[in-house]
């Protein structure tokens, strides 16, 4: 039995992977057969499509795969972790392992294509007929022959996946959303043939024109192939939108186990071997050069560097790391030469817990019940109901059997989900669309009924209220200094440097005095700064502890303006040359120009911003000051962000979560709305629900508000979907619709619902700049 997570020593947690759902009401099912075996709670998630089931000891992995399949679902263990070299990792889910098995994956990706296959079939097949039944003029001799040719195969092949999900729901009992559309689809397409074969629909020369009025009627030259065909069309559409969205489901946690490195060097007697990171040992020793990735937690034992965790922590300026020092893998070397002795490889490493965190929280989200599975529950059987009392009535007043069975097969007819089809997958396409014109991705309708609740707004820090970028924001030359000549003697020396701030000093120097002379020479003091020959002068820039090293001591005006930088949260730095000192620089990472506006929106509409942030308190209580956010969360790891969110939720709140780096993506994932800085990682993009293409804050706002009107929208045609079935069901059953009123009934409430979504391209950003 493969146990993903341990609880007590009774209990046990086992994932599966489930297969076969179609809609919400498949993973309640599972659910309650699963929470009938003695000792079993189990959690079924219909977006991931994984069970995550606490059992006791007595019941094995054998017997709940079986339970599932009972069900008529399929169910497997995932597969075990990749070993991690030598360590033996034979527990837990390691970053060796893949979010799912390559199996699991193929499957998937076969389920996609063969519903791409009939999607596109059933398009190029249906819209013919439903053109050839609505238009007279195009209804030649023999027009209903060709539009049965054309129907078939839509009615029989790309219809398949309801059937059988209708045969597997009958056989337990069950009725969805797929037996609604398989019995609409099969009842107007049986009752065609009849018409075709046994009545009078098949004379040539025969012209379905448009009679609106209301009037029993045997039906035996009545059609529905448009019906048959229209619906399975849509269906599909709404279908295939929704498997392609869960389809990604994964990716972040793909994206965040590509992170690390692929291979490294490793020192063993004395020698550089390069090796695949997965046979990294707990205790080698291994080379980091400057510029690449380190390949797994551990501690320095030689070097002295500046690590950009930017990625994985979020914090914006490198840290200067020396003998002793703990590192994290997937973290940049930007500095100097470092060996480091591996401490955490495989499924230990920091990396691989984060990636952990990622799949809980999505695991964890509450299931968004789609307003038209949770009605078809009780509409389905209802409809079903009335279609056989109708039939029983009819026959019962001594009415032809034809007329008994046109108004059975009327109701059925009426209640098949044309306009229930297109309520979602239109109003998503059209609102995506926007969107993306917006610099807003969507990634599916689960997302817009979280945008609804959402009452907190929790803030990354770096590169989301601030550019991630350091920049120079201030310079204090020394009594007698030129500034131009401060900026133009550090930044060419810091021009020669590939650290950061080096860089940020030698873009502002660059930008404020022009170009930069080139260094005679240059030297690198790892941990310090960098020391070199411009214009004949001997020039320092870095620490105040690069000054004790060359016996300088800094005047009290220089002293007070790095007390002062470091007192706001920046890095100072100091310049000297020819064997005094001339100034100080501070360098920050810069709050985005729009920022503050954008919080000031988000606060009308009605949401609390709170900043979260692994920077330290001094640097965070600035930028929150500079944006206007009053509440602030510091100092927090990477792996607490995710149980901030969480606290906050325990509080009753519901929380949307903004942030950009690795180290944000299991708090986006667990936040009841996750919104993802474009210009971040690949793994906060994927983790979150919403993503922001133009990596600014305004965008933002109108993520939220385009998300709140287009759930509205939705809402708005599923109701109509909905009342135009119930108003219509009455007169279905009176034997009162002709089929040209059902036609003509069945195409507006389809018109309406496309163009009721429609008006989301009329969507106007509230922010001019977007």
């Amino acid at each position: 039995m493969t146990d993903l997570a341990t609880g007590s020593a009774d209990q046990r947690i086992v994932e599966l992977e489930i297969g076969g759902m179609t809609c919400a009401s498949c993973a309640m099912r599972i659910e309650k057969k699963l929470n009938r075996l003695d000792g079993v709670t189990a959690a079924v998630n219909y977006a991931t499509e994984k069970a995550r089931v606490s059992a006791p000891g007595s019941v094995d992995a054998a017997e709940l795969i079986a339970t599932v399949e009972a069900a008529g679902y399929r169910a497997e263990l995932p597969p075990p972790p990749a070993p991690a070299g030598e360590t033996g990792d034979a527990g837990g889910q390691g970053a060796a392992s893949a979010p799912a098995s390559a199996t699991a994956e193929t499957r998937a990706d076969a389920e996609l294509r063969s519903l791409r296959t009939r999607l596109v079939a059933s398009v190029v097949l249906s819209v013919p007929v439903i053109l050839l039944a609505m238009v007279p003029a195009l209804q030649f001799t023999y027009w209903q022959w060709a539009s049965l040719a054309l129907a078939a195969p839509v009615v029989t092949w790309a219809a398949w996946p309801f059937h059988r999900a209708a045969l597997v729901n009958l056989r337990h009992g069950a009725a969805t959303m797929d037996t609604l559309v398989s019995l609409g689809v099969t009842a107007a397409f049986a009752w065609s043939l009849y018409a075709l074969f046994l009545g009078t629909a098949g004379t040539p020369g025969m012209v379905h024109g448009f009679e609106l009025t209301v009037a029993p009627s045997d039906g035996a030259s009545n059609l529905y192939l448009e019906v048959a065909a229209g619906v399975t069309m849509f269906v599909l559409l709404g279908r295939y939108l929704e498997k392609r969205s869960k389809r990604a489901a994964g990716a972040a946690l793909r994206a965040l186990l590509e992170l690390g490195a692929k291979d490294v060097a490793v020192l063993r007697d004395g020698v550089e071997t390069r090796i695949p990171v997965e046979r990294l040992a707990v205790g080698d020793a291994f080379v980091v050069r400057p510029g690449e990735k380190i390949a797994t937690d551990g501690v320095v034992v030689d070097g002295r560097s500046a690590v950009d965790a930017s990625l994985v922590t979020g914090e914006s300026v490198p840290a200067e790391v020396e003998v002793g020092d703990s590192v994290i893998g997937a973290t940049v070397n930007a500095g100097g030469r470092l060996v480091v002795r591996a401490t955490r490889v495989g499924a230990d490493t920091q990396l691989a817990q984060m990636a952990r965190l990622v799949e809980d929280a999505q695991a964890g989200k509450a299931q968004v019940q789609r307003l038209a599975d949770r009605v078809a529950g009780v509409f389905v059987p209802v409809v079903i109901a009335i279609a056989l009392a109708t039939l029983g009535v009819w026959l019962g007043a001594g009415f032809p059997a034809a007329a008994a069975f046109t108004a059975a097969v009327a109701v059925l007819i009426i209640a098949c989900p044309c306009a229930l089809g297109l309520a979602t997958p239109t109003a998503l396409l059209v609102g995506t669309g926007r969107g993306a014109q917006l610099g807003v991705l969507i990634k599916g309708p689960e997302v817009l009924e979280s945008t609804r609740r959402v009452d907190t707004i929790v803030l990354d820090k770096t590169g989301t209220v601030t550019s991630g970028r350091m920049s120079l924001p201030s310079v204090h030359a020394a009594d007698g200094v030129d500034e131009a000549d401060l900026l133009r003697l550090a930044g060419a020396l810091e021009h020669a440097s590939e650290h950061p701030v080096a860089k940020a000093i030698a873009d502002g120097a660059a930008a404020r005095v022009g170009d930069l002379p080139t260094p005679e020479s240059f030297e690198n003091d790892p941990g310090l700064g960098v020391h070199g020959v411009v214009d004949g002068h001997l020039v320092l820039v870095g620490q105040p502890a690069l000054l004790a090293d060359w016996a300088i001591e800094p005047d009290a005006r220089v002293a007070a303006s790095v007390v002062a930088a470091e007192a706001e949260g920046r890095t100072a730095v100091v310049v000297a040359w020819d064997g005094r000192v001339r100034g100080a620089l501070a360098v920050a990472d810069a709050v985005k120009p729009t920022s503050a506006d954008a919080i000031a929106r988000l606060r009308r509409l009605g949401l609390e911003p709170i900043l979260l942030t692994g920077d330290n308190a001094t640097v965070a209580r600035r930028v929150a000051g500079e944006v206007g956010i009053e509440r602030v969360i510091a100092e927090v790891l990477p792996a607490d962000k995710a149980a901030v969110v969480a606290r906050l939720q325990g509080e009753g709140r519901s929380v949307a979560m903004v942030g950009d780096g690795v180290n944000d993506a299991a708090a986006l994932a667990q936040a009841d709305l996750g919104i993802a800085m474009g210009t971040g990682s690949d793994v906060a993009i994927e983790a979150a629900d919403l993503t922001l293409v133009r990596g600014d804050l305004l965008a933002a706002v109108d993520a939220i508000r385009l998300s709140r009107r287009t759930l509205g929208i939705i809402r708005g045609n599923l109701f109509w979907a909905f009342a135009y079935n119930v108003a219509a069901i009455p007169l279905a059953a009176l034997g009162l619709l002709n089929p040209m009123l059902a036609g003509a009934a069945m195409a507006f409430s389809s018109v309406f619902v496309v163009g009721n979504s429609l008006r989301l391209r009329a969507f106007r950003s509230a922010v001019p700049t977007a």
